[in-house]
């Protein structure tokens, strides 16, 4: 453990053993360091008299706190969707679905800039995933990671050059220290994946576009602290919504479109285990679904199977969600 005194430091020698700087109880300190502070050098500035209950406030103590994952859901819903993760070495989006001028200013909300981006993730080309990319990866050179189809087909979109990291779906691969695992959704797009992120002992799963949830979906994500889950509209809503053709419906409700409130719990029932904590309802429709209507049915089927550990938060178009640190 190294002690500072201002500006000098002085190491603690017990039984021959050195203890490093680590996170530390300002209680325990006092008991560790009180049958030793008459060998700690009397020429730091800060150092004073001693007094047994008091020993912990004489010392300015200095050491590196864990570095946590902090992950911010910047926006979702059926007009856009992005989400930004950190770690120490480490700065992603998944997904780029706003202007960059609306990604620019969310990241600025949380002290962040495209600038210090290492990568952006791509679930799958449908605009409402890719609309910032031209521009912001355009003006700054950003990394887009994604599997060789969803590449192609954002090429067609775009006419600008991108700086592509292509990964085989199903694969793994890492950027810093976030290990990222990858698989098949079933949604109607060219090769759409959900990732699973890996770092520090946190475990980030997304599943924002699938009509389904099939068996090799559940496994991959079964091990999430924190699950980004698609709840994209009440089937009555859907049913009753007036602006929508009926084969627009179809493709809503097939089996590679979208997931419904009912449908998302079910998933979250199969799936539940003790470590996901942390439940994000995302790519809710704007004109087929209500934030609280999705939390109420998800929430209620967690409290049915008695999974009241998890926290349910319903994500929004319009503004971000507050930054979570594991």
């Amino acid at each position: 453990m190294i002690v500072r005194f201002g500006d000098c430091s002085s190491y603690i020698w017990h039984e021959q053993c050195f203890f490093p700087p680590s996170t530390i109880n300002i209680g325990a300190l006092a008991d560790v360091i009180n049958p030793f502070f008459w060998f700690l050098p009397f020429s730091c500035k800060n150092f004073r008299v001693f007094r047994k209950n008091t020993i912990a406030r004489a010392f300015r103590l200095s050491y590196s706190p864990p570095v946590s994952v902090q992950f911010t859901i910047l926006g979702s819903g059926s007009n856009g969707n992005c989400a930004y993760i950190e770690t120490e070495n480490t700065r992603l989006l998944i997904d780029a679905g706003f202007s960059a001028r609306q990604i620019r200013e969310r990241l600025a909300q949380i002290g962040r800039a495209p600038e210090t981006l290492n990568g952006i993730l791509l679930t799958h080309e449908h605009t409402d995933h890719t609309n910032g990319l031209g521009t912001l990866c355009g003006k700054l050179p950003v990394p887009i990671y994604c599997n060789r189809l969803t590449k192609e087909a954002v090429e067609l979109q775009s006419e600008t050059r991108f700086d592509f990291r292509i990964f085989s779906t199903g694969g793994s691969f890492e950027i810093g220290d976030i290990h990222i695992e990858t698989f098949s959704v079933p949604h109607d797009a060219y090769d759409p994946v959900g990732f699973m992120l890996r770092s520090n002992g946190s475990n980030v799963g997304f599943l924002t576009d699938l009509g389904h949830a099939t068996k090799l979906v559940i496994e991959r994500v079964r091990t999430s602290n924190i699950l980004v889950l698609e709840t994209n509209h009440d089937m009555k809503m859907l049913q009753d919504d007036l602006k929508r053709p009926w084969s627009v419906k179809q493709r809503i409700l097939s089996r590679h479109g979208h997931l419904s409130n009912e449908a998302a719990a079910t998933v979250l029932e199969e799936l539940m285990s003790p470590q996901l904590k942390h439940v994000y309802l995302g790519h809710l429709s704007r004109d087929c679904n209500k934030p609280e209507l999705a939390r109420q049915v998800v929430s209620e089927r967690l409290q049915r199977i008695g999974a009241t550990h998890v926290d349910v938060q319903s994500t929004f178009q319009e503004q971000r969600c507050a930054t979570l640190a594991l």
